[in-house]
């Protein structure tokens, strides 16, 4: 869930004490300080009894959380054109240094969406290659960088946003591409990364030649739980990207689409901008849960996955001590050097 302001306000305490989210997300309306963002999270961390996913969107570029906190980062798509994996592996490092002093322990990257044309408008340097294996290589070394500095990460968005035209922020896309195309290209990520992934991310795009209707995936069981689960094997957890994003509402109610993603095999979702819908998603579940016994049985197994999970990363409750000016000026050095040191200038 993602909640308002930059401190712990009663009502959030309250609000995490009645919910218990499996994890809790911070934009930049909750991020002022280095400090005062390990003292937030701290807090949050306080109110719930469970250890709770910490988590940031954190690619550097285009979506760096973190860059008034500490310094910008460099894109993906500008580490990459470095043409080597020690960049990857470095990049993936020094974000993960950035989350794990702030007191993050989840990162949502690396992108894993291939460098389509269609796509080129949305992503931009978001996405790093339109080939596959390359696209593979930086996701692999990226995770490996983040796992070093103690953070986990998540391979987004599945199956694949290379051929959406559209934002899935503010629309629903559509992609036709056939299967046997989405599985040599798309999907290949996925397949080549499937055990190294802690979380992958679900995305609010239609695939109608495989699904056979205009349901987004983030809702459709077919490609959780047949394609993602069963056929690539997959056993990490399966979240879904902000049920409040205009792809996922164009199929239906906030309600619905919290009850729709559980239903089609998802473990969590995200629902990220307001503290309204985040109680109306949770008691649309509880409702749900209450009339349909097998629906009751699908969040029963949802919940025991992500205990778990959690159960196994038995450090997720484990802070770093609070960001001293000292940290903060170490890790901006670290940064302008790495950008420095990146054979190709990056955009601005």
């Amino acid at each position: 869930m993602g909640f308002d302001g930059v401190e712990p306000s009663q009502r959030l305490t309250k609000l995490l004490q009645s919910l218990r989210p499996g994890g809790v997300i911070l934009f930049a309306r909750n991020i002022d300080t280095s400090r005062q963002i390990h003292s937030l999270l701290r807090a949050c961390q306080k109110s719930v009894s469970t250890p709770l996913f910490r988590c940031v969107d954190m690619e550097g570029g285009l979506v760096d959380r973190l860059k008034q906190a500490i310094a910008p980062a460099p894109s993906a798509a500008d580490v990459f054109a470095g043409g080597h994996k020690k960049f990857f592996r470095r990049h993936g490092a020094l974000i993960g240094a950035e989350c794990s002093a702030l007191g993050f322990n989840t990162d949502f990257a690396p992108v894993m969406d291939l460098a389509f044309v269609p796509s080129r408008s949305v992503l931009g340097s978001r996405a790093v290659s339109s080939q596959e294996k390359s696209a593979s290589l930086y996701a692999r070394e990226f995770l490996t960088g983040l796992r070093a500095a103690g953070v986990l990460g998540c391979g987004k968005h599945f199956p694949g946003l290379g051929e959406a035209a559209l934002d899935t922020h503010k629309a629903l896309p559509s992609v036709p591409k056939p299967f046997k195309l989405l599985w040599q290209q798309d999907l290949a990520p996925y397949r080549a990364l499937h055990r190294q992934l802690t979380f992958v991310m679900v995305a609010h795009c239609a695939y109608p030649a495989v699904s056979g209707d205009s349901i987004p995936a983030s809702l459709s069981a077919k490609w959780i739980d047949d394609i993602l689960r069963h056929k690539i094997g997959y056993r990490g957890l399966v979240i879904c990207d902000d049920l409040e994003m205009g792809g996922v509402l164009a199929a239906g109610s906030i309600e619905h689409a919290a009850v729709e993603s559980l239903r089609a095999s998802a473990d969590m979702f995200l629902v990220c901008q307001t503290e309204e819908n985040v109680q109306r998603a949770w008691e649309a579940v509880l409702r749900a849960a209450e009339a349909d016994p097998e629906f009751a049985r699908r969040v029963r197994q949802a919940a025991a996955r992500v205990a778990a999970q959690k159960n196994k990363l038995r450090n997720l409750k484990k802070f770093s001590p609070p960001p001293t000016r000292k940290t903060v000026e170490r890790l901006q050095r670290a940064l302008a050097e790495f950008t420095a040191s990146l054979p190709v200038a990056p955009a601005h």
